[in-house]
């Protein structure tokens, strides 16, 4: 089990193929990634206002999908901290501040950084970083595992199927530029050194 500890705000579980790459990283085992019921409610309250088409069955689906895909996941009694969370410009954002305290967490993974201000977390030892920030972090950590959770996630897709470039591309349009940049960097050496690409 990975020690270090980062919670998904969520925002970041929003985006379907953010969301996807971001479980994937998380079930290598390089971060142990949690989350809260709070969180949840959070992300599919603004899936369900958005995409009032989706099924509610999809989405239980997803929520579920979302639980079982890292072990030990879900936190839970840190509520009784919210109120010990001062400094955030969004009450509402405090429940996420306080799953991280409970948590340990040293990292949050938001896409909202104005949401949870530098001086708001220190006292807690706790950083706000971008997804793009976090998972080049973790690439230069881990390239290994990160390699393989990417080719995963192009081995799942199916309808289409993509290329490694053309889901590389996708990460870069999403505001992934840094991830991208990486893994183009490390996908090229990769077909380097075998002699050729094989997509």
């Amino acid at each position: 089990m990975a020690s270090f500890v980062v919670i998904y705000d969520a925002c970041v579980l929003y985006p379907a193929q953010l969301r996807d790459l971001l479980l994937r990283v998380a079930h290598t085992g390089v971060v142990r990634a949690r989350w809260t019921d709070d969180i949840l409610d959070e992300c599919f309250r603004a899936l369900k206002r958005n995409r009032p088409d989706l099924d509610d069955s999809k989405l239980a689906r997803t929520r579920s999908l979302i639980c079982g895909a890292v072990d030990d996941s879900m936190v839970t009694g840190h509520r009784r901290l919210i109120d010990s969370v001062t400094g955030i410009p969004d009450q509402n954002d405090r429940h996420v501040v306080a799953a991280a305290i409970h948590a340990k967490a040293q990292v949050i993974v938001t896409s909202n950084l104005r949401h949870f201000p530098s001086e708001a977390l220190e006292p807690w030892d706790i950083e706000a970083k971008h997804p793009d920030d976090f998972l080049a972090d973790t690439i230069d950590l881990a390239p290994g595992l990160v390699v393989t959770a990417v080719t995963e996630m192009r081995d799942a897709l199916k309808d289409p199927p993509k290329t490694i470039d053309e889901l590389i591309d996708d990460f870069d349009r999403a505001g992934l530029v840094q991830t991208a940049s990486r893994l183009r960097s490390i996908f090229t050496g990769a077909a380097t050194w075998r002699g050729t690409d094989r997509g």
